[in-house]
């Protein structure tokens, strides 16, 4: 190859780059995909490497590109303490970022992929915080004018899948700060299982649940007061006529997930759940 052929070479690379990062930026939401610029006929004669470089860019800019929506996102559940303080603007705002996120979603498909513990690597292994909600039955908490919801976590441990909801006594944030505190937690034990006809739909089966006393005035409660807990009775959805197993509540759907971010939609009371991974739920 000439000179002159090299330099034209590069020059064409070049701005394929440049009309990529320009075709990407404006048609990234439902436009034109790399796939079809590749396929254009300006393009016809791109080689191995430029597609590369082409799907390269097209990643770079989709993670930067989330990047920015996680950001706005977390600022606005921070300032409307995870929707149990929402306006109606700010709920709206949240919604149109999380759906933004999910047209986006890193993990289209698979993420209940080891949920019932037969593979070494599940997605969603870890835990879980809560920065935002729109279910009720959680919402509805903080309404309680005896205690206030703390933090609430999802302990995935598959095949085992633990919420957790810490409860401050709401006379606690009128009192000085060096006042003995209080804390109690709450935890809902319940079994994962993969929902074949959907790779993003874990299924729960409730087990027990769990009240803990973890501080009483600043003192912790002696090892011989136990945990207040009952277990739920088995129901085998099989065998229950009329119901199909794979759409029987409870579950929850996977809308988005990436390495420090996950969202679900619940089935049933409805509404969905933003949370960020973290490295322990210690109270």
């Amino acid at each position: 190859m000439n000179v002159a052929a090299s330099i034209l070479l590069i020059l064409t690379n070049l701005s394929i780059q440049v009309n990529a990062f320009g075709a990407i930026k404006l048609f990234g939401k439902g436009g034109l995909s790399t796939t079809t610029l590749l396929h254009s006929t300006a393009l016809s004669d791109v080689d191995d490497t430029s597609i590369g470089m082409l799907e390269d860019s097209s990643e770079i800019v989709e993670t930067t590109e989330r990047s920015k929506i996680k950001t706005e996102l977390l600022a606005l559940c921070a300032s409307y303490d995870r929707g149990f303080g929402a306006s109606p603007k700010a709920r709206k705002q949240v919604e149109e970022l999380v759906t933004e996120l999910e047209s986006i979603n890193p993990t289209p498909t698979g993420a209940n992929r080891g949920i019932d513990g037969d593979d070494s690597h599940a997605p969603l292994e870890g835990i879980w915080q809560m920065v935002w909600t729109t279910a009720l039955d959680v919402l509805s908490l903080g309404a309680s004018p005896i205690a206030a919801p703390g933090a609430i976590y999802q302990d995935i441990k598959p095949p085992i899948a633990t919420n957790i909801i810490d409860f401050i006594p709401r006379a606690q944030s009128l009192l000085p700060i060096s006042f003995p505190t209080s804390l109690a937690r709450a935890e809902v034990k319940t079994r994962a299982s993969v929902r074949l006809n959907n790779s993003n739909r874990v299924g729960l089966d409730f087990e027990g649940v769990k009240l803990i006393p973890i501080e009483i005035l600043g003192v912790k409660p002696p090892d011989f007061l136990p945990p207040f807990s009952f277990n739920f009775p088995k129901i085998d959805l099989e065998k229950l006529p009329g119901v199909d197993p794979e759409n029987a509540p409870g579950f929850f759907d996977v809308t988005y997930l990436d390495s420090d971010m996950l969202i679900i939609k619940q089935n049933a009371p409805g509404g969905y759940f933003v949370s960020i991974k973290v490295d322990d739920c210690d109270p």
